[in-house]
């Protein structure tokens, strides 16, 4: 009878993951992997693309880099972090994601993404619609006015810009001011009635981080110092993200 020989042990391809581990606090877990599939039931992009988490972990662990570096499932992963949560592991799947799309060409990542990513870095503002400051500013004063007068138990209602001292700085998502002005009220009058001290910031209101999406760590860090810095020079005890 002929004997088949299977040679084990042999050359993986490639080093991704193990470059990734390198990054992570404490290797991010991505060598306790069970199988046990725990991660991808509770996924919402599970199945898209024909993969889950535990499959696109185990694809990573036997160094099919080419094939992860290629597939477009990491664009639909949303950060959730549902994963790690019930991991019995706490495998940190979402960072190896976030490393797989920051490997990809900048230009060949999704358009909607980086467009929404690149329109907040064209102001202080940080809103990935491109509303500045001062059209923030108008909105909200605008907005502000109209429902002190139209109700008129809110009449000493305020939507504080730029308040140095406030206790609470908070951001907002940016298409609401552009689109759905009115959106904001709800959250105003909530305020007011729990007789908070807040205030937006002119600079870094844009409470969405479409960067952080895309993988840009440079543009991410941008974002994210310019809404911190306006919290810090205003005197802002405690930042509200909102998003």
């Amino acid at each position: 009878m002929e004997e088949t020989v299977i040679r084990l042990g042999g050359k993986r391809r490639t080093t991704f993951m193990e470059k990734v581990r390198e990054i992570l606090p404490e290797g991010g877990h991505l060598n306790l992997c069970l199988t046990c599939g725990a991660c991808s039931s509770g996924c919402p992009a599970t199945g898209l693309e024909g993969l889950d988490p535990r499959k696109f972990l185990r694809m990573a662990a036997l160094g099919l880099d080419e094939e992860i570096l290629a597939t477009d499932w990491v664009w639909m992963c949303t950060q959730c972090q549902r994963c790690i949560y019930v991991c019995p592991m706490k495998i940190d799947i979402p960072r190896l994601v976030y490393n797989v799309r920051a490997a990809w060409p900048r230009e060949k990542r999704p358009k909607g993404i980086r467009g929404s990513c690149d329109m907040a870095l064209r102001n202080d503002s940080c809103s990935a619609m491109g509303a500045s400051p001062e059209d923030f500013r108008f909105v909200v004063e605008d907005v502000l006015a109209e429902y002190r007068e139209a109700q008129p138990e809110f009449a000493a209602m305020e939507a504080p810009i730029d308040k140095a001292g406030a206790e609470f700085f908070l951001n907002q998502n940016s298409r609401e001011p552009v689109t759905e002005p009115d959106e904001m009220v709800p959250l105003w009058k909530l305020l007011h009635l729990a007789g908070a001290d807040w205030t937006y910031g002119s600079k870094g209101w844009g409470g969405e981080n479409y960067c952080m999406f895309l993988g840009d760590d440079a543009a991410w860090k941008h974002i994210t110092a310019t809404a911190a810095r306006q919290a810090e020079e205003l005197g802002c005890k405690v930042f509200l993200n909102t998003e």
